[in-house]
């Protein structure tokens, strides 16, 4: 049942810092592994508001919550089946207020999951569509289709689930009483491109698009700050459903076209939700986790009438490696400039693996990447834990494991569990801190010495690595929100740019480098590095510094495009 409550005030401590979002540092929680108000082993919004003063100390400008609401939980909460309720699991919708209330009191925005893709299928529309049966108007607001074949026993196309397998089920229509498994003949198929239990809606139904707008301004009159857009790319379908005529779809997401990827029709869906987001004071914004072939592509969606943030999948996906890094970052920002819109720069979040083990060279190496992404211009985004310099979970037993893609086959890989495991706030305790119930995914042995009060104090630890990152970020004028970056001559395996006053030099090869004289006689206050270095001409390897540099410093070599 859909939860009441008073609208909320808006934030207004920040509301006079236009453009906030250009160089904002924003934090992901994913709610039911950040920390454990009740005991019941699932993290909840009590929880995350308990722990609002740490990302406050941390030095964060925002909060983006993964899924809160209600939800069957058969992918994490992106299966919703009720937009305006709150999951018992996490709390009530008394708890988003006080959340809301609380960050905005201590100076951080919230930025909230929308989920417009698709639905649970728990959602009273979809309940309502089997119920009413073929060539209802409930099912308009779905993609139910015939199957093809003589009776129809094979889906309506080939499009194939991101989780793996068909993306249709069929069901058993109220005619089809007594038939087979799966639906007998006459049954139509609906498209899930994600789990069964995920359907898609049909945005060219007027009805989706207005109850879309509602939930946007639902949120909004309750405080919150904006929106992370779920598979924004998604929401508008090739004209016919059209074949594909391949397998193995998954692959090309974010490289080549898709018949259900990236279409052009949902830029007027963005423009219309611009026009919703400008209704409220204090700059709301929206975020398009979009997965599109190129970074051109992505700029469609935050052309200045359209979403604010685009995801940098291009830049996640990128390894550990000087040419192919610098090429990442200057194309992102090339493609940025035209529309006016900031770069954003992501190393982990909930859906891939960890980055302190998916570039390998462990701590030394995440650090280093940590501080090379803050340095950049535009906006950065951290995943919880992160900060801790958590590893990859990949001993989890596969009767613990929850992802549904794990249970399917030809999907996913399944491991996204592993980025999921419940944080370590406590040295020790049933959890290390997450709660007093246990976690709901266990936690592997020696976490505690990873946890935020084994590091608070410890001027060599990850969390106090990032702390001072995030100060120097908020008081040096060359970090932050910019366009371009100057790079500066460096040896092979080396990035060195300047951005006004302040330089970053990083050494992404596995040995170390010599600095040349025509880039350290630029080189000024050392100010951070990620790794043992005592400012000399030989810089280790995996190892990111920052450095301060007088505005006379000499000549660059040239500029990112």
């Amino acid at each position: 049942m859909t939860q009441h409550l008073a609208a909320g005030p808006a934030m207004t401590a920040a509301d006079t810092r236009t453009g906030w979002w250009r160089d904002a540092v924003i934090y992901q929680v994913y709610p039911r592994s950040f920390a454990d108000a009740d005991g019941d082993g699932m993290g909840d919004l009590a929880g995350v508001r308990a722990r609002l003063p740490y990302l406050a100390g941390l030095g964060v400008d925002a909060v983006w919550l993964s899924p809160f609401y209600a939800s069957p939980q058969a992918d994490g909460g992106y299966d919703v089946s009720d937009y305006r309720a709150v999951d018992p699991r996490f709390g009530e919708l008394a708890d988003a207020a006080a959340l809301i209330d609380d960050a905005h009191a201590l100076g951080l925005r919230v930025i909230v999951d929308i989920v417009p893709n698709h639905s649970s299928d728990q959602h009273e529309w979809f309940q309502r569509a089997l119920a009413e049966g073929p060539g209802s108007p409930a099912r308009d607001r779905y993609h139910f289709k015939p199957g093809r074949g003589p009776l129809g026993e094979e889906p309506p196309n080939d499009w194939e689930s991101v989780f793996g397998g068909p993306a249709w089920t069929r069901v058993k229509d109220a005619a089809d009483e007594g038939a087979g498994e799966g639906g007998g003949e006459g049954g139509e198929w609906y498209l899930h491109l994600f789990a069964p239990e995920q359907p898609d809606f049909n945005w060219e139904h007027p009805a989706v698009r207005d109850e879309f707008r509602t939930l946007l301004r639902f949120w909004l009159d309750r405080g919150v700050d904006g929106f992370r857009v779920d598979v924004a790319h998604g929401l508008v379908k090739a004209p016919g459903l059209p074949d594909t005529g391949r397998t193995g779809q998954l692959r090309l997401l974010g490289s080549a076209p898709l018949p259900f990827f990236d279409q052009d029709g949902v830029h007027e869906i963005y423009r219309d939700w611009r026009r919703v987001l400008e209704e409220y004071p204090g700059e709301r914004i929206g975020v398009a986790e979009a997965w599109t072939p190129d970074s051109g592509r992505t700029a469609l969606y935050v052309r200045p009438d359209e979403l604010h943030q685009a995801f940098n999948f291009h830049y996640l996906q990128t390894g550990w490696e000087a040419d192919a890094l610098r090429d990442v970052i200057e194309e992102s920002l090339a493609a940025m400039r035209p529309v006016a819109a900031p770069a954003t720069w992501v190393l982990s979040n909930h859906d891939v693996v960890r980055h302190r083990t998916r570039l390998g060279g462990g701590l030394p190496r995440a650090r280093a990447a940590a501080l090379l992404m803050l340095a950049l211009p535009g906006s950065a985004y951290l995943y919880q834990g992160e900060e801790l310099g958590l590893p990859e979970v990949t001993e989890l037993p596969d009767d613990a494991r929850q992802d549904p893609s794990f249970f399917r086959d030809n999907g996913q890989d399944g491991l996204r569990d592993g980025c999921r495991v419940p944080l370590p706030w406590e040295r020790s305790g049933s959890s290390y801190g997450f709660g007093d119930g246990g976690g709901w995914l266990p936690q592997p042995a020696g976490w505690g010495e990873l946890s935020v009060a084994a590091q608070t104090g410890d001027p060599a630890s990850t969390l106090e690595l990032y702390r001072a990152a995030l100060r120097l970020r908020r008081d040096q004028p060359g970090l932050g929100a910019g366009e371009s970056v100057e790079w500066l001559p460096a040896p092979e395996g080396v990035l060195a740019f300047r951005r006004g006053g302040f330089v970053c030099t990083a050494n992404t090869a596995e040995h170390a480098a010599g600095l040349p004289a025509e880039l350290t006689k630029q080189l000024g206050e050392l100010l951070l590095t990620s790794g043992p270095y005592d400012g000399g001409v030989t810089l280790p390897p995996d190892t990111t510094a920052w450095w301060a540099a007088p505005p006379a410093a000499g000549q660059a070599t040239g500029t990112g495009a």
